[in-house]
């Protein structure tokens, strides 16, 4: 028998758009002769819809939706189509019911064939940590006392799971148990590093655990601040992938499954980290814009590498076309960050436009000299151009439509080394989830890709100088990051063991790390978490980033 795991980039609530991609792969598929397709969890919906669960309007679409596409695909004879979407019971089966308060939700997967709905299974196991929330929109469908599904395609009896289902044992033994001799999941896991080991790792135990073969369909794209990353795969019942999709790609992966059960197909390979970073990045990037409608991005170019790192992503993103640069000198701002600018805009291809900011700082100091007589010049100053800057770049978006990138990374934001209303001012936060170690490795890996310039040479896109000088934010004179913070490769070890494993203070200390120091980056940690809570959205990348993942209290005594 022929299969296929159709990988597509969905959208939340555009559902008669998701049914066109879900359709239109089903019928590709069939016409190479596959007789089962698995699409990703939720794909009809989108993934994740949250709030919109809520809402009986969106279960009902969703409901007619899934009708109609069973409807479209009845020509297509002996497809089996399983589709993950949102389903709904009323207390008298009807999901057009008005007493929706009492109704349960689940987060389900239909197998449509012949123009009809042959079956429909319900998620078991709801994640309720990281991204996920499912437990305030789903009921398990374990605990609502329904059954597991497993229906029979091609002589070969197929069992149902949805993501979670396939990280615990119960789910995929009660398939077993039901008849399965293959095991499909349908996945929405979001990305973060090495995540796609992760899950072929997990997904290679369940396969052994329960001695049956797997087929794993993911989800691909954008949707705000979480990436799905895709690269499906199949294994057999020894936890061998034996086919695997590319990453960060749509796609649709044919396989074979043979008289012995085993899954068959294309191998794509699994990409080195700092790929992983930049797709993942370009992926966030590009849906975000795209699916909201965004004629392009806007981007403050420093002369440094966080903001070159952006404009190199913004590019491979959306094309040069779709980029504006501004630089915004400052009287503090050295020269070669004017060179360095030019000259990577140059090499790009895209818009670059220069505002000295000067005339409005001096306008400003002046308005405020009386209120600030017989004070000396601190970081309000400095603070000063940030924000005259992010009134600039926040001009242009409002007048010429295009939203504004920001470039403050992880680092930055975990330590509030950024300023509110000035480098915070933006729509989108590209590298909100990047640490400034990181920022470097990727800029480095970027300049060892072959890129063709705007003036057809092939060569690295980000001046050399850019990566090796002392970081600097220039709003004083002869300013460097490393004033104010520990080096960044100390700073970025504490800040991985104290947000994302969620250390304590005394278990980093032990790990050898000075304790001065652990303390401070701890409370810088603590007390700027009112900036980060009016940052704007931003691509997540890790296991813990700044966002979803992490809701701490703004008031808190707490100091471990």
């Amino acid at each position: 028998m022929k299969a296929a795991l159709a990988q597509i980039n969905a959208t939340v609530g555009d559902l008669a758009g998701n049914a066109r991609l879900l359709a239109a792969a089903a019928r590709e598929a069939h016409g190479q002769g596959a007789l089962l397709v698995i699409a990703p969890e939720l794909a009809l919906a989108g993934y994740p819809p949250e709030d919109l669960l809520l809402r009986p309007a969106f279960m009902q679409a969703c409901t007619e939706t899934l009708h109609a596409l069973a409807a479209e695909l009845a020509d297509c004879e002996g497809l089996h189509l399983v589709v993950g979407h949102p389903h709904q019971f009323g207390v008298r089966g009807d999901v057009r019911s008005k007493s929706h308060a009492v109704q349960r939700r689940f987060n389900a997967a239909s197998v449509l064939s012949g123009g009809r709905i042959l079956g429909t299974y319900c998620k078991r196991e709801l994640p309720n940590y990281q991204v996920f929330d499912e437990r305030r929109y789903f009921a398990s469908g374990r605990d609502a006392g329904l059954p597991p599904f497993v229906f029979e395609v091609g002589g070969l009896r197929v069992g149902v799971l949805i993501c979670e289902d396939a990280w615990f044992d119960e789910p995929a033994k009660a398939a077993v148990s039901a008849g399965a001799e293959l095991l499909c999941v349908l996945n929405a896991s979001p990305f973060h590093l090495d995540k796609a080991d992760e899950r072929e790792a997990r997904m290679a135990e369940r396969a052994r655990a329960v001695g049956r073969p797997l087929l794993y369909a993911h989800l691909v794209g954008g949707q705000d601040e979480v990436v799905f990353d895709g690269a499906s795969f199949a294994l057999d019942a020894t936890g061998r992938v034996t086919a695997r999709a590319p990453a960060f790609e749509p796609a649709l992966l044919m396989l074979d499954i043979g008289a012995d059960h085993v899954p068959r197909g294309e191998m794509a390979a699994v990409p080195e980290v700092e790929a992983q970073a930049w797709a993942a990045l370009v992926t966030g990037v590009r849906d975000y814009l795209g699916k909201n409608g965004f004629p392009g991005a806007i981007i403050g170019l420093s002369g440094g590498i966080d903001s070159a790192l952006v404009l190199a992503v913004a590019v491979d993103a959306l094309g040069a076309d779709k980029v504006r640069t501004v630089m915004m000198p400052s009287p503090y701002t050295a020269d070669i960050s004017w060179i360095d600018a030019r000259d990577m805009a140059a090499r790009l291809g895209v818009r670059y436009d220069e505002i000295a900011i000067e005339p409005m700082f001096d306008a400003f100091r002046s308005a405020l000299a009386p209120q600030f007589e017989g004070r000396a010049e601190d970081t309000t100053e400095e603070n000063l151009q940030a924000r005259i800057r992010g009134t600039l770049l926040m001009a242009l978006s409002n007048k010429l439509g295009a939203i504004v990138l920001t470039t403050g990374n992880k680092s930055e934001m975990a330590t509030g080394y950024c300023t509110l209303y000035g480098d915070m001012a933006g729509g989108f936060a590209v590298i909100k989830d990047v640490a400034k170690t990181l920022v470097y490795r990727l800029a480095e890996w970027k300049n060892r890709q072959p890129v063709r310039r705007a003036d057809g040479s092939i060569g690295p896109v980000i001046p050399e100088r850019i990566i090796t000088r002392p970081p600097s934010a220039e709003l004083r004179p002869d300013q460097t990051d490393q004033d104010s913070l520990p080096p960044y490769d100390v700073l970025d070890a504490i800040l991985a063991r104290y947000m994302e494993e969620d250390q304590g203070i005394d278990e980093i200390v032990a790990a050898g790390f000075d304790r001065a120091v652990v303390e401070r980056v701890a409370r810088l940690i603590r007390v700027n978490e009112y900036k980060r809570r009016q940052a704007p959205v931003g691509i997540r990348i890790t296991h813990r980033a700044f966002g979803r993942d992490w809701r701490y209290p703004i008031t808190s005594k707490f100091r471990a």
